[in-house]
């Protein structure tokens, strides 16, 4: 397991240990990991392609969660099968990509495609954990500001993403497929504000303020062009529903969990 820490490599850990599955889990500090016991955790880098080595020894199916702009190239031919958690961004055939963020995850799936390796992309557009950014707002009262109060999104609880990657790892069936995960219901940015306040017991709402003023705040410590890119795909959500596929249940066996799921499950991240 690479990103083995993260939100969604951590998820996955759990589902696959709780499935009795042998997992390795790569971290920079196995001592702060905090994984689930029986989970084997050993020290490597991304950035050091040199302790990869002996990390990925024996392993045969790697579930691949990479920070933005991550090398990949040190992780390939080293196994068998690869699942990649990438972007709903990526639009197929296009060259250019419309964004970085799609340029780098295409990157990343041409790269893995031309190893040969069995493979699966599990394809995320808005994750529901990106919601905390407004926990800091929530201190200072009722009103939560952004941009873009009609952008819609069908947010995926992490704990689906990684129920779909325990299932797809080790799965022939699934190679070579490329599958693409909402939640399982369309929600303006204004319509998420009012869950949340639902969940919280308090009168929440959404107000707007201009996308180039976030833009500006936000390229001060992240990159331009990530802003710039991230900003653009909410705005184009805008105006009409987010889509909303079967995906989950397909490959998990279950629906995807709701909106109102995951803050119930997050409650800590607003208190």
């Amino acid at each position: 397991m690479i990103g083995a820490t993260a939100h969604f490599g951590r998820q996955t850990v759990e589902a696959l240990a709780g499935a009795g599955r042998k997992v390795r889990a790569l971290s920079r500090t196995p001592e702060k990991a905090g994984l689930p016991e029986g989970v084997e955790v050993v020290r490597g880098d991304l950035a050091r392609p040199e302790t990869l080595g002996a990390a990925l020894d024996g392993v045969t199916e790697l579930f691949l969660v990479l920070p933005y702009g991550m090398d990949a190239q040190p992780l390939l031919e080293r196994v068998r099968q690869i699942v990649f958690l990438s972007s709903g961004a990526v639009v197929d055939g296009a060259d250019p990509q419309p964004d970085v963020i799609a340029a780098y995850h295409a990157r990343v799936e041409q790269e893995i495609t031309a190893t040969g390796i069995d493979r699966t992309f599990l394809r995320l557009f808005f994750p529901a954990i990106n919601s905390p950014a407004w926990a800091m707002q929530l201190q200072r009262g009722d009103v939560l500001r952004g941009p873009h109060a009609e952008a819609a999104a069908s947010l995926v609880h992490e704990r689906d993403v990684a129920d779909a990657a325990a299932a797809v790892l080790g799965s022939p069936e699934h190679f070579g497929r490329v599958y693409e995960l909402t939640g399982p219901q369309s929600l303006t940015r204004t319509e998420q504000v009012e869950t949340l306040g639902q969940v919280l017991g308090r009168e929440l709402r959404f107000e707007e303020v201009p996308a180039p003023a976030v833009r500006q705040q936000l390229s001060r410590f992240m990159d331009a062009d990530f802003v710039a890119a991230l900003l653009d795909l909410t705005a184009d959500t805008a105006g009409g529903p987010a889509p909303v596929n079967d995906a989950v249940e397909q490959l998990t066996g279950h629906p995807p969990r709701p909106y109102t799921q995951w803050v119930t499950d997050n409650l800590a991240a607003f208190r």
